[in-house]
């Protein structure tokens, strides 16, 4: 079996001990929070952790109100401008607590006033010596280069905390059954398998979703241009509409994400939209009415559309994984990426 395959695999037991294990310190955060009178928060990240912040941006503003921006580091590091980040949050994400330009982001930002967290699976990082609050993924080491795990615990932990500022204790019991959710998710292992077969040789792809799962779209593309060395790109299909869908043709393949939800009746509209104009359908759903469109369909376990982020992503990662196997490649270590990128 595949590093990453193996990796996939953990999820439901990472979740089920962020669960147990990371109540405190992600109560913690959310009482300083409350004290600070917190009124705005900015996600710093890059990569597979930057697509986390999009959806602790969605998540945090939905379930809180506050208002959420995603960091510009280069205003830092590169162009040396200040911060004014009074009664402002900032949570640094980075799986290996080695992003150079996030911790330099997240120094500016203490020095600027500003409260700081980071989310890593890192705890002896030098990252995690610099902010004044850490909030472990606790995934263990992950040996595959495209990060699965540390995504899912990375996303795991925004919820967390965000539920904890929310007060909602139906969400609480709700993330308690989610470890069986992803392992619902997983029995589509073999469907999964069977049904990438029809894609082995495909050079390009779309990948739609829209809201708290826009992160999806962007997250599965990546995973899907590191492991199958393809052009796959991720968009909100609500920026689809708006100029992208030129690059719709006969016969591209197009992933669409559509769980149960407020978004699904517009997703269900972009779904008609893609099969009309001849591209290639590929759904992940709950609901009947998404999976009778597409042309391969994949029934994920129904959940709470807070929660439908980890459904959809599991099968993601599933689906890239042995996307890259069909076409011969080892998903475990993508020609040209190492697991650590350095950024400045």
């Amino acid at each position: 079996m595949s590093y990453m395959l193996a990796e996939i695999k953990e999820q439901p037991e990472i979740l089920a001990r962020l669960g147990r294990e990371a109540a405190r310190e992600t109560e913690e955060l959310a009482r300083r929070i409350h004290e600070e009178g917190t009124e705005f928060i900015v996600f710093a990240a890059r990569g597979t952790s930057d697509h986390a912040a999009v959806f602790g941006q969605y998540l945090f503003s939905y379930l809180t109100g506050i208002p959420v921006a995603l960091a510009t580091p280069s205003l830092v590091t590169i162009y040396r401008r200040p911060l004014r980040l009074r009664k402002t949050l900032v949570i640094g994400i980075s799986q290996s607590g080695a992003a150079a330009d996030v911790a330099e982001y997240l120094a500016a930002a203490r020095k600027a006033g500003a409260v700081t967290a980071l989310i890593t699976n890192n705890p002896a990082s030098s990252m995690a010596t610099g902010v004044e609050y850490l909030l472990l993924c606790r995934a263990g080491e992950e040996k595959a280069v495209a990060a699965t795990k540390t995504y899912t615990a990375e996303i795991a932990l925004l919820t967390l905390v965000a539920m904890a500022l929310s007060g909602d204790g139906s969400l609480v019991r709700a993330f308690a059954e989610l470890p069986e959710k992803i392992r619902a998710t997983l029995a589509l292992e073999e469907p999964i398998r069977a049904g990438v077969e029809r894609y082995a040789f495909m050079e390009e792809c779309l990948v739609l979703a829209r809201g708290l799962n826009q992160a999806t779209a962007l997250e599965a593309a990546l995973k899907i241009q590191e492991t199958s060395l393809i052009g796959a790109k991720g968009f909100s299909a609500a920026d689809f509409a708006h100029g992208p869908i030129a690059l719709l043709r006969r016969k591209i393949p197009v992933l669409l994400f559509a769980p149960d939800g407020a978004t699904l009746e517009g997703l269900l509209g972009m779904a008609r939209t893609v099969r009309d104009r001849g591209g290639e359908l590929i759904v992940f759903s709950d609901r009947e009415e998404a999976l009778v469109l597409g042309r391969t369909a994949f029934r994920l376990p129904a959940v709470a559309e807070v929660f439908s982020p980890f459904t959809c992503i599991v099968a993601a990662q599933l689906f890239a994984c042995f996307l890259a196997m069909a076409k011969g490649l080892d998903p475990d270590h993508p020609a040209g990426l190492t697991k650590v990128t350095v950024t400045r």
